[in-house]
């Protein structure tokens, strides 16, 4: 059995990587975005050049710094590295103590390494702009009351803004108009609120990051699609039925199906996004439907759990395709499991939900919506 799925079927959070994806042009969000590092780095050579050493050096210092923002920055050649940004943040907020700002990260859980990486990416965010990140996890992806309680706790807390990426697109919805009430800005990331709901309930203006997910499910489904010329048993598995991601990756994956008159899907089951879940799912669907020939799953996750079940059976004639990018997904396409996953930028959206907080916080007016790239990973991308 190849090295790489067994030890993501049998060690479901290893060790994690900082991975800070660099950006250019071509990756930027649909709300365009300017770089923290970048300024950061003007700063830095700046200070090298000792510019402030003296009352004087520090006037000049700063007649050449609004000569250099006047003109697009030093070394400014009109692309950005880093976690990009729309509006630089400046100083830290105020608190009127010592304190610094807090912001309450609220993610499904950690055992899923896409929201590991959410968080590296909101601690860049913490140390680029000074405040206190506050993260808080359900167990799983399905503990829904779990995330509930963390909200009404933050509330009560007096937490400065709550970045949430939602286990349900409607249940949350109460407790986070609660904390609206109490004058707590809320950054929905990752899986969409449920917009009819929200208006219901009087939780309005809340910013959305993430990615659109039916055209990125309709580019990784596309990817079984695009390789089927003879009449096909297809499967699909779906996250919690409830959120909206998972409606929106489900409604992708179907419309590049029905594209091609020789898929048949036979069947659409839930794994709640779980591993194991997925495990017993897949054999569930194989016991139904004997002759499947394709299997689109909704995240890695629960890719994973069904390429542990074909492993397991020798199945090697059934293709797989999913959606996250994780690392032990990646693995997988090298060694010829999987044929493609989407990623997501996961860390992109954790840095993103928290400056969105601070610019709340400033009074800043923010998109309602702020899509970012998603990438479709293939073997061919990964040599």
């Amino acid at each position: 059995m190849p090295p790489g799925i067994l030890a993501a079927a049998s060690v479901w959070l290893p060790q994690r990587k900082c991975r800070m994806h660099a950006l250019n042009d071509s990756s930027m969000m649909e709300t365009r975005m300017a770089g923290p590092r970048h300024n950061r780095y003007v700063r830095r050579s700046i200070h090298q050049t000792g510019f402030f050493g003296t009352m004087v050096q520090t006037l000049i210092g700063l007649l050449l710094l609004f000569a250099l923002a006047a003109c697009g920055g030093a070394g400014d050649t009109g692309s950005s590295s880093g976690i990009l940004e729309e509006n630089p943040v400046q100083a830290p907020l105020a608190t009127g103590t010592d304190a610094p700002v807090r912001i309450a990260l609220v993610m499904k859980t950690l055992t899923n390494p896409f929201f590991v990486d959410m968080e590296v990416g909101a601690r860049h965010a913490e140390e680029e702009l000074g405040i206190e990140l506050i993260v808080k996890t359900g167990a799983q992806e399905t503990s829904i009351e779990q995330q509930i309680a963390i909200v009404e706790e933050l509330i009560e807390d007096k937490v400065d803004a709550i970045v949430i990426a939602p286990g349900s697109s409607t249940e949350l919805v109460p407790v986070l108009k609660k904390a609206q009430d109490a004058g707590i800005p809320v950054i929905n990331i990752d899986n969409r609120l449920d917009a009819a709901l929200s208006q219901r309930h009087g939780l309005v203006g809340v910013p959305f990051i993430s990615v659109n997910n039916v055209a990125a499910a309709y580019q990784s489904a596309k990817c079984i699609a695009d390789r089927i010329d003879t009449p096909t048993d297809v499967v699909l598995l779906e996250g919690i039925r409830e959120a909206r991601n998972a409606q929106d990756r489900k409604t992708g994956a179907k419309k590049a199906f029905a594209e091609n008159p020789n898929i048949r899907l036979v069947a659409t089951e839930t794994a709640h996004w779980k591993i194991d879940e997925a495990y017993e799912v897949t054999g569930d669907l194989f016991q139904a439907y004997p002759a499947i020939g394709a299997i689109f799953a909704a995240n890695d996750m629960m890719a994973l759990g069904a390429l542990k079940y074909l492993q397991d059976h020798s199945m090697d004639n059934v293709m797989v395709a999913s959606f996250d990018a994780l690392e032990e997904a990646q693995q997988a396409i090298k060694e010829g499991w999987l044929l493609c996953t989407i990623n997501q930028q996961a860390d992109r959206q954790g840095y993103l939900g928290v400056q969105y907080a601070v610019r709340a916080l400033r009074g800043e007016t923010l998109p309602l919506e702020t899509l970012i790239e998603a990438k479709l990973v293939a073997a061919a991308d990964l040599r």
